[in-house]
């Protein structure tokens, strides 16, 4: 392999498989330099730009033998990680960045190369950003769910048995009071789940511009459930903005509006989802030691309509 071809992994990534890893963790992001060279010359590609990272995986842009822009992608295979290779080729690009190619014993797929430079943040209009989300997730939904995803019932289950305990967990009144009643909004809509195939985690941050449309989204982690349970992660997309622009209720009110009215939801029960999506999210916390409700879960709930 040359030298333009060798890959060097961030220190970012390396540090996020081997400060909290196991022994699989240490030894996958140990091979990761290995396994990339072996898919370059295997699948005949080459590098074209800076390597980019997350929290868990790897994106090396290249070139394909027959001049197409690529991205090839690669994180530890799991639960999520296989899930997503479901529900990308489900889609099969509807809305959403298109797969190219999966290699089954790594677990690398080759993705349609957007610019990862340009994301739906960059919209300076809330309306506007929030309305292209919208229609995005939209067509996510329309597509039949295929076979081997979770189901939103099975979730809600788990979650609701572990309210007891985090409960307990919580140190305030008033939090212990609001998880309750996150969890008695979950438990009223369990026994409807719902059956459209969700993103899970459709944001401003997870919708890139594109070459073959204006915007496409990426990094889904497909569940079926309830469009409803899909709202949360666009009602909290850059809250830090939303509160520096001041009266964040309205902000996330207006949100909710245009969601609803562009997926077709019934205001209620997408209001009771989302608070079952706000008890998941507590429930993560309490799991790594948070002993009180994150302020911004707290204010998307006291914002979401009553009725």
């Amino acid at each position: 392999m040359s030298s333009s071809q060798a890959i060097e992994v961030p220190d970012a990534l390396i540090a996020s498989y081997t400060r909290n890893g196991g022994e699989e963790e240490c030894a996958w992001i140990g091979r990761l330099p290995v396994v990339v060279a072996d898919l370059l010359g295997r699948w005949e590609l080459k590098r074209d730009g800076g390597i980019a990272s997350g929290e868990a995986s790897l994106v090396v842009p290249v070139c394909c033998a027959d001049g197409t822009r690529a991205a090839l992608k690669l994180q530890m295979p799991r639960e999520e990680t296989t899930a997503a290779l479901i529900g990308l080729r489900a889609w099969n690009g509807d809305g959403i960045v298109r797969l190219l190619g999966h290699d089954p014993e790594s677990g690398a797929v080759l993705l349609e190369r957007l610019n990862g430079a340009r994301t739906l943040a960059s919209v300076e209009d809330d309306d506007a950003a929030m309305s292209t989300l919208a229609g995005l997730m939209a067509r996510l939904h329309s597509a039949p769910a295929p076979e081997g995803l979770r189901g939103l019932g099975d979730v809600v289950r788990e979650m609701l048995a572990s309210v007891p305990a985090a409960v307990a967990a919580l140190t305030e009144h008033e939090d212990q009071r609001r998880l309750r009643n996150w969890a008695a909004a979950a438990a009223e809509l369990a026994g409807e789940p719902g059956d459209r195939m969700l993103h899970w985690d459709l944001h401003y941050d997870n919708v890139l511009a594109a070459e073959r449309e204006p915007w496409l989204a990426i990094d889904p982690e497909p569940l079926v459930g309830d469009p409803g349970f899909d709202l949360w992660p666009a009602l909290d997309t850059g809250w830090e903005r939303l509160q520096a622009a001041g009266d964040t209720p309205r902000a996330v009110r207006r949100r909710f509006d245009l969601l609803t009215e562009a997926l077709g939801l019934d205001r209620r029960r997408a209001a009771g989802w989302t608070l079952a999506r706000l008890l998941q999210n507590t429930l993560w916390d309490i799991e790594d030691g948070r002993t009180t409700i994150t302020p911004s879960q707290t204010a998307v709930a006291e914002a979401l309509p009553r009725h």
